[in-house]
């Protein structure tokens, strides 16, 4: 068997194109299972950077070398050698190539690499202070600017990146620069309709938070875009009356005097109300949420809450609204 498998990664590398593209399905197989992964695993040194050369080929070949190495990806030890190996940096130059046609499976790629601690060093580009944070810029403004109203958006995957790289502090900080402006694109992206996208930009505005106490200037300063992201999903499901609307900036005051499609997902509702309260902790963001009206909306919201995680998390905040302090800040640990 093992000498079937060696011959099989050798025909990775074969000038001929049927053969090459035949090996490459067969390998993709392999990946499907726990023993067909295993068995790969030994010939990782080779496997790796074949499949890795095949992301350049027409998408008959890159497209499942792609799905290859998403699924050799999921195994920690080889995520770290992808990434050892360069791996970001390829993906990144496929990816925007303009010819590209498997960016979806790049996308979900580099998902699975930045779980990974020195795949977050290496998406964010630490190490190369010219072109730090080029990559980052590149995928957010690519999230940006597809539309979700097509079925199969190509980068709605890239809002579980942004959660990955705003757990680390170095993350938080390249997203929180004024001069980048990345957090105010990614969450224009709030009320898109793809659930992926919305859990994206949920997780990473509240792992972003955890910097309100230094960087709380950098969040008031998109607060037309923070404020609906936060308090939105929160509002419950009533129209509000002029009276309350009255009080509230154009972009909170409108979407609330008007019937909208209900927040569903709980842990987003959840995320809003952390990222709330790491804001309100702040004496400066506290007044900033009385600015918006925010505590009525908060109000509201608590009313219509059924669900006792999302009920717990608005009491935490109401604690802070009460006392005008806090001193039980919500857990430490950063968007999963």
């Amino acid at each position: 068997m093992a000498t079937e498998l060696e011959e099989l990664v050798g025909f990775l590398s074969s000038p001929s194109p049927p053969v090459k593209k035949a090996a490459v399905e067969i390998v993709r197989d392999l990946t499907g299972s726990e023993d067909g992964l295993l068995s790969l695993s030994k010939y990782a040194s080779t496997v790796l950077p074949s499949l890795s050369q095949l992301l350049k080929e027409k998408k008959e070949v890159s497209e499942p070398a792609a799905e290859a190495l998403i699924n050799l990806s999921l195994n920690s030890n080889l995520a770290a050698k992808m990434v050892e190996m360069g791996m970001i940096k390829t993906a990144m130059d496929v990816l925007y190539k303009p010819d590209s046609s498997i960016t979806r499976l790049l996308v979900m790629l580099l998902v699975n690499l930045t779980q990974l601690d020195s795949g977050i060093v290496a998406l964010l580009q630490i190490e190369d202070e010219k072109m730090q944070g080029l990559f980052v810029m590149k995928l957010v403004r690519s999230f940006g600017r597809s539309s979700d109203e097509t079925r199969d958006d190509p980068f709605d995957h890239v809002g579980s990146i942004l959660v990955n790289i705003s757990k680390k502090e170095a993350g938080r900080k390249m997203l929180l620069d004024s001069k980048r402006g990345l957090l105010k694109q990614i969450l224009r992206q709030f009320d898109s309709t793809s659930p992926l996208r919305k859990k994206g930009v949920s997780g990473t505005l509240r792992n972003c938070c955890f910097e309100a106490e230094n960087q709380l200037q950098n969040f008031l300063l998109i607060s037309e875009f923070l404020w609906p992201a936060l308090l939105l999903p929160v509002a419950g499901k009533k129209i509000y009356s002029e009276q309350d609307t009255s009080k509230m900036p154009l972009e909170l005051g409108s979407a609330l005097s008007i019937e909208r499609e209900p927040w569903d997902d709980p842990e987003i509702r959840v995320e809003a109300l952390e990222s709330i309260y790491l804001i309100i902790v702040q004496e400066a963001g506290l007044r900033a949420l009385w600015s918006v009206n925010g505590p009525r909306i908060l109000q509201v919201g608590y009313e219509d809450e059924e669900d006792p995680k999302v009920m717990e998390a608005y009491e935490r905040v109401g604690s802070l609204l009460v006392h005008g302090c806090g001193t039980e800040e919500p857990s430490t640990e950063t968007s999963k």
